[in-house]
């Protein structure tokens, strides 16, 4: 198995979990932060904003799934574990983050 397999399943785990609070709050109709507020990742956007970086970040993660999955199933556990850390990864930067930035006082 190429070796240029594990970062790609390290990022599809990273942008599948960065789609999921997009995809719930756009779902929601909630407004969320995303990159393309003002200021960036501060500022909150539209629900349908939100449902469309969400699926861009979904789509993302299939794509590098598609283009690097094994030949055999089940897929190594190496690879994984690999999404599985990309995942945790993202998932403990955007807590971190979202934590920061729902609680401190609102923005003008």
């Amino acid at each position: 198995m190429p070796l240029y397999f594990y970062p790609a399943w390290f990022f599809a785990g990273a942008f599948l979990t960065n789609s999921i609070p997009h995809l719930a709050q756009g779902l929601s109709g909630n407004r969320f932060q995303t990159p393309f507020a003002s200021p960036p990742g501060v500022g909150e956007s539209s629900a349908l904003l939100n449902m469309i970086w969400g699926f861009a970040n979904f789509a993302a993660s299939g794509a590098l799934l598609h283009a690097c999955f094994p030949s055999k199933l089940p897929p190594p556990w190496g690879l994984c574990f690999v999404a599985l850390a990309g995942a945790l990864a993202m998932g403990l930067r955007l807590s971190m983050h979202f934590s920061k930035v729902r609680n401190a006082p609102p923005h003008p």
